[in-house]
């Protein structure tokens, strides 16, 4: 039984989803900027709790926003001369480009503010009718009194968030905590006809429209960085189970940590922010995956050079032994199942990922212990693979054979005095030349033996030495 913890309640509970489909609502950006580090480390972690639903045989419909209106996005606009469209398309194309790189898969929709403005606007006319909303010159707000539930998110009354939040002082408003469901257009704005006048919608409407658009009146799983609580997510709940009448709107609540850079919050806003372009110029897309995954999804992490460093080396372990040659034995093979068991144990835990990456690294270390004793180890090297996936890691190696050309590697051979007639596979050469190298080295022909590897590191191929014999593997040349 898989167990979450449920922002909601405060504790881990049984996940128990109304049926085999899991309905899963991710809040997603708002395209002004390049995304960043922090952007990276929540699409991530939630693309590792949908890989891992699916792995467990659920199917996922899975829905995630664009905030394709905003006053961020229209004052960039405005400074660069472009239209809002124009910079938000800009933005969301670079989105899907970093995701892809990062191998998060993509949701099932990706609906956008202003394209789903009229049913933002039959949300907010029924939240008048029902008495949960007011207009004031062609503004609209929603009436936080009238919602007796208002804080169970975040758990605090409303004086505390009051207190505790940063409100724009508005006169027009009955209450201090009422936010903004539809805002009146200025001078040269982007705007819609409504009923109360030309405008837009407020930010945390559109999230509500959306998901109860595509996945109904209540979710299985709402996500978002734990900066999201409150206002965001508090809101959210507030609007739609005053428009339906449905309780809950959500059923389990996640929340991912912060990233961190130095002692602040990784956030366009600030400036304060390592893009997912730049750090991927400095690392590879795996070791970016294994960095969030190394945490637990609701604890923070802090950016290092130092750490995704680290993890690099961690992804070249895990690719070795995935790809390790399979020896053929009588021996006994690795007992896998228990690995499986573990990995599940560690994920039915609230996702604990830290944990399920220790067993990847104890799979592969076994693997290289059952490659070394001669046993066999197939069963074991593909559940790595097949593990890996489910955290989205991709072991294919880092180079592929296809990039050796037959040419490259006869010259070399040429020198040896071998002979590949009938030879047409890379892989089965680089064999050959690494059985001639043992033969070298055991006729103490050690300058020929370190041409040989010489040689074949410069096509990539890195040669290493264990007691009864030689590994060889893809490496970045």
């Amino acid at each position: 039984m898989i167990k979450i913890y449920n922002t909601l309640s405060a504790r881990k509970e049984d996940f128990i989803p109304q049926d085999d489909t899991v309905k899963m609502y991710v809040c997603g950006v708002t395209p002004y900027a390049p995304c960043h580090l922090g952007h990276a480390m929540s699409y991530i972690i939630f693309d590792t709790i949908r890989r891992y639903l699916e792995f467990r045989g659920y199917e996922v419909l899975h829905v995630q926003n664009f905030t394709d209106i905003d006053d961020k996005i229209i004052t960039q606009a405005n400074e660069l001369g472009i239209t809002y469209r124009d910079l938000a398309e800009g933005f969301i194309n670079q989105y899907f480009a970093d995701m892809d790189i990062l191998n998060v898969k993509r949701a099932g929709v990706y609906p956008r503010a202003t394209e789903e403005i009229p049913k933002i606007i039959e949300m907010v006319e029924g939240l008048i009718q029902k008495g949960h909303a007011y207009e004031v010159n062609g503004d609209v707000y929603f009436r936080v009194a009238s919602d007796p539930d208002y804080g169970k998110l975040s758990h605090r009354d409303l004086d505390e968030l009051i207190a505790g939040a940063r409100i724009e002082v508005d006169e027009a408003k009955e209450y201090p905590l009422d936010f903004t469901l539809w805002k009146a257009s200025k001078p040269g704005e982007p705007s819609w006809q409504s009923p109360w006048g030309e405008g837009r919608p407020g930010w945390h409407i559109e999230c509500s429209a959306m998901s109860l658009k595509y996945l109904g009146v209540t979710l299985d799983i709402h996500g978002g960085g734990q900066d999201l609580i409150f206002p965001h997510h508090e809101n959210e709940i507030a609007q739609s189970e005053s428009f339906t009448g449905t309780k809950p709107f959500v059923r389990y609540w996640l929340h991912n940590g912060l990233m961190q850079l130095g002692e602040d919050k990784m956030s366009k806003s600030t400036g304060m922010l390592i893009s997912i372009s730049r750090a991927l110029e400095k690392c590879s897309a795996n070791a970016i995956r294994l960095w969030v995954l190394s945490s637990h999804y609701r604890s923070p992490i802090s950016y290092s050079d130092e750490s995704l460093e680290s993890m690099e080396k961690g992804i070249e372990r895990l690719v070795r032994a995935a790809h390790i040659d399979i020896v053929e034995s009588a021996l006994p093979g690795i007992e896998a199942k228990s690995y499986r068991e573990q990995f599940i144990a560690a994920m039915d835990d609230d996702f604990g990922t830290p944990q399920a990456v220790a067993v990847l690294f104890e799979l592969a270390r076994e693997i290289n212990r059952g490659h070394d004793e001669n046993m066999h180890i197939g069963e074991a090297r593909e559940l790595l693979r097949e593990l890996a996936d489910v955290l989205g890691l991709n072991l294919q190696s880092e180079r592929k054979a296809p990039e050796i050309s037959l040419q490259a590697l006869e010259q070399i051979v040429s020198r040896y005095g071998l002979d590949i007639a009938g030879a047409t596979e890379v892989e089965h050469i680089i064999r050959m030349l690494s059985e001639k190298r043992l033969e070298l080295r055991r006729a103490k022909e050690w300058r020929q033996a370190d041409m040989i590897r010489s040689d074949l590191h410069e096509l990539g191929v890195s040669l290493e030495d264990k007691p009864d014999g030689t590994v060889w593997r893809y490496v970045k040349p």
